[in-house]
């Protein structure tokens, strides 16, 4: 009797229908224009803070503005004369949208004023003068922003006072600089001496042991957490938890060490859903979820390269999204590369349905001839009714 049991289970796993696989969800992408002819050198880009604007900096003063959503359209663009041919090297928006402050070598800091598209000199500048400036940070509350430079000191902008210079500053190069969406609160990242946390009074407290890792970028991408993450070479990452009373106090995470995946990290980007896009060399993109503190490929360099060659073989300078998996890429060279998540769905043909639909038929009668099979008091009730127990 186990026997027949046994076997009417195997029987009825085996005709059971099967759930169907959900759909790969995959990258496209597509080469949908190049901003020249030649290659621009383009070092950094933000969007703007209406997200319908992007503007990028790079080489010989270059300042260009594209449209977020239809950066194939050159129609909408807007060259920015900045009469400067020193390299720009960051650039940050105004966290209410109306300006914006690029900077860059030999002391560069400038304002471009979105009313006009006028560029101009921020005050104050001269105290930078002859300093190679590496990165650019507006605080939320829009008072005070963040000038960071290759010999590692920091300077405190307003229009009000100008720069000023940031105390307890190291010597290593100022790499990033990141704050925090809703609170006062930033970190630094440095190329040697390590990460450094800024506190709304632009105290500066550097984050013992950190120091020797090379970190070439931090992110701030989740609003709902005191948390910023850190980026550095040899796909390392790690959470600085951040003290809102007293920023001095913040704390680190352990350090994460991604792995399974070929490259190093070159810069990130801020994702459309609270997350960080980092930008791989060779050409690759990773999601970074500090949510949940995982990470996982999301544009493979393998895929790339099977993709185009020739452009995969260039530097990713910016990434941004205008909705989950679907925005654009800008290259070191000028190339604007559109990607989105496309899906592969299996078709079921005419027979896969015909057989389908006889096992979901067939399945409830094999299910019911087995418990019949099992049962003396169904059997004896069965004669019963038939009246084929008296025989």
């Amino acid at each position: 009797m186990r026997g027949h049991l046994f076997f009417g289970i195997c029987l009825v796993l085996m005709l059971s229908p099967s759930v169907p696989a959900q759909p790969e969800s995959l990258i496209q992408l597509e080469l949908v224009d190049t901003l020249g002819e030649s290659d621009l050198g383009i070092n950094a880009g933000k969007v703007s803070p209406d997200g319908l604007s992007v503007m990028l900096v790079g080489e010989d003063g270059y300042a260009h503005l594209i449209s977020a959503f239809s950066a194939e359209d050159r129609s909408q663009d807007i060259e920015l004369n900045t009469a400067r041919s020193a390299s720009l090297h960051d650039v940050s928006w105004h966290p209410r949208g109306e300006t914006a402050l690029l900077t860059g070598e030999m002391g560069v800091a400038l304002r471009y004023t979105a009313e006009n598209h006028a560029i101009s000199t921020v005050n104050g500048s001269g105290s930078i003068i002859g300093l190679h400036m590496t990165a650019v940070e507006w605080r939320p509350a829009g008072d005070y922003a963040y000038f960071g430079a290759s010999d590692g000191t920091i300077w405190k902008f307003s229009e009000g006072s100008g720069m000023e210079a940031i105390e307890d500053t190291r010597s290593s190069g100022i790499s990033d600089i990141a704050c925090h969406r809703n609170q006062n609160v930033c970190v630094v990242t440095t190329l040697s001496d390590g990460l450094a946390v800024l506190s709304s009074n632009h105290q500066l407290t550097f984050l013992s042991g950190t120091a020797g890792d090379t970190w070439i970028g931090v992110d701030c991408a989740d609003a709902t957490l005191n948390e910023c993450v850190a980026f550095a070479s040899g796909l390392k990452t790690q959470a600085v938890r951040l003290d809102m009373v007293d920023p001095s106090q913040s704390t680190l995470r352990a350090m994460m060490q991604l792995s399974m995946i070929e490259g190093d990290f070159a810069g990130v980007s801020r994702g459309h859903d609270g997350t960080t896009l980092i930008h791989m060399a060779p050409f690759a993109t990773i999601r970074q979820q500090p949510l949940v503190s995982e990470a996982f490929a999301q544009i493979l360099a393998e895929d790339a390269v099977e993709w185009d060659p020739i452009v995969s073989g260039r530097s990713i300078e910016m990434v941004w999204e205008n909705a989950h998996q679907e925005g654009f890429i800008i290259t070191s060279f000028g190339n604007i590369v559109s990607f989105e998540t496309y899906s592969e769905v299996v078709e079921l043909g005419l027979m896969s349905i015909i057989v389908m639909a006889a096992v979901t038929i067939s399945v409830p009668g094999v299910v019911i001839g087995l418990i019949y099979m099992n049962s003396p008091y169904l059997q004896r009730k069965y004669l019963q009714i038939r009246g084929l127990d008296k025989k």
